[in-house]
């Protein structure tokens, strides 16, 4: 007889428990050949090719270019490619309208989102969903989101829109739109390398939520104007808003010490700092913090580059945490004459580059994102009284209908 004591336990029945990933984080749910960060060199590559070199040598058309298409273009393409988005930057009536009759009240990346929203609705060709129809939407929120964003500036401060200039490229343009004028080449070049640097960024929160509405196979449009919305959120996009609110905050730069180490003590995140993917700081931050000196050289009436320094020196000291983008880029935007509440439909304008690839992407190998969820709500119970007969519908009885 064998002893029970060595005898092996029956296989359990129960299925595994689930494994949750709060924010999916750590879960890869799908490739891209669009963008990645290189673990070796902690760098994010757009196509393999790492984005401060870029930044620091291509166009932000020649980026969008790239991140469409998958390879840089040639002098040919350069050119085809400037010369369709000069020519699609002016908006439609509609748009037009609709932007100016948005109160002034509501938050400029509402006016951005709504403005994509009413763009899809005009238009003609909705119904064809080819690679060449969804490429040429892609180029006409590209050239029209910067005259949404100038627009709404503008008219927040009661002046009248600016028409675009074909006869100046992508940065110079939206800055002329925005200030009515063209600004110092240490200006221009600052705000093209912001717009590089945000154009892209793999299965960030506003890039899945633009291929979540792809998979459903629901259109272009649909797919942006849901990333807007995510984008609008503080821990994403809104974040660099938030980096001009703490200096604002802080005011001077002889307060940054107090002012940290009484928001660590009340385990208040201070935005700009920290990013789930770099662990050893946002490769993109060196390129942006060079362009933010060359515009802290032109003038720093109320002392950023001294808050900017004391504030990084302090995060450093007291937790390790690095900026990310927002941190360089919210003073950097600030400097430029951008009202804050405008940085992060810049972000936008530039990003859409990145959200219609991946839209792209995932229309042409698609599969329904639609994940599982682990319930933790009341196990199964009974409504009260269901056991009993079955009511009446309401005026049943008045009407003479009989029950059941």
């Amino acid at each position: 007889m064998t002893d029970e004591s060595t005898t092996p336990p029956a296989p359990s029945t129960a299925p595994p428990e689930p494994q949750i990933h709060r924010g999916l984080a750590g879960v890869t749910v799908d490739s891209t050949e669009i963008s990645s960060v290189d673990p070796a060199s902690n760098s994010l590559l757009y196509r393999g090719y790492p984005v401060q070199e870029l930044a620091g040598h291509r166009s932000f058309e020649e980026v969008a270019y790239l991140l469409w298409h998958g390879e840089l273009p040639d002098a040919a393409e350069l050119e085809r490619m400037r010369l369709a988005e000069r020519s699609r930057r002016s908006l439609p009536d509609e748009v037009m309208e609709t932007v100016l009759a948005l109160p002034l009240t509501a938050h400029p990346m509402d006016v951005v989102r709504t403005a994509v929203s009413v763009i899809g609705a005009h238009d003609a060709t909705w119904e064809d969903r080819s690679p060449e129809a969804d490429l040429a939407r892609a180029q006409d929120l590209m050239a029209q989101l910067p005259t949404v964003v100038a627009l709404d500036q503008r008219r927040r401060h009661g002046l009248d829109a600016v028409d675009p200039r074909p006869d100046l490229g992508y940065a110079e343009n939206f800055l002329h739109m925005t200030f009515g004028h063209v600004p110092p080449a240490a200006v221009v070049n600052a705000f093209e390398v912001s717009m590089v640097l945000y154009a892209e960024h793999s299965f960030n929160a506003s890039t899945f939520t633009a291929r979540v509405v792809a998979s459903t196979l629901s259109d272009l449009h649909s797919a942006v104007t849901a990333a807007v919305g995510a984008l609008k959120g503080s821990l994403h996009g809104g974040a660099n808003e938030a980096v001009m609110a703490t200096f604002r905050e802080i005011g001077s730069p002889d307060r940054v010490e107090e002012w940290l180490d009484a928001a660590l003590a009340r385990k208040q995140k201070v935005m700009g700092f920290g990013h789930r993917v770099y662990r050893s700081g946002d490769s993109r931050v060196p390129t942006m913090k060079a362009a933010l000196d060359e515009l802290l050289a032109l003038d720093d009436p109320e002392g950023l580059g001294a808050m900017y320094a004391a504030l990084e020196r302090g995060m450093a000291e007291r937790t390790g945490i690095l900026p990310n983008l927002d941190y360089p880029t919210g003073p950097a935007y600030h400097l430029m004459g951008f009202d804050t509440p405008t940085f992060t439909p810049l972000f936008a304008a530039s990003r859409v580059v990145g959200w219609t690839a991946h839209v792209r992407e995932q229309v042409a190998s698609n599969a329904l994102i639609r994940p599982l969820s682990v319930y933790t709500g009341p196990d199964r119970r009974s409504v009260p009284g269901a056991g009993a007969q079955r009511r009446e519908p309401a005026g049943a009885a008045e009407a003479g209908v009989a029950p059941g």
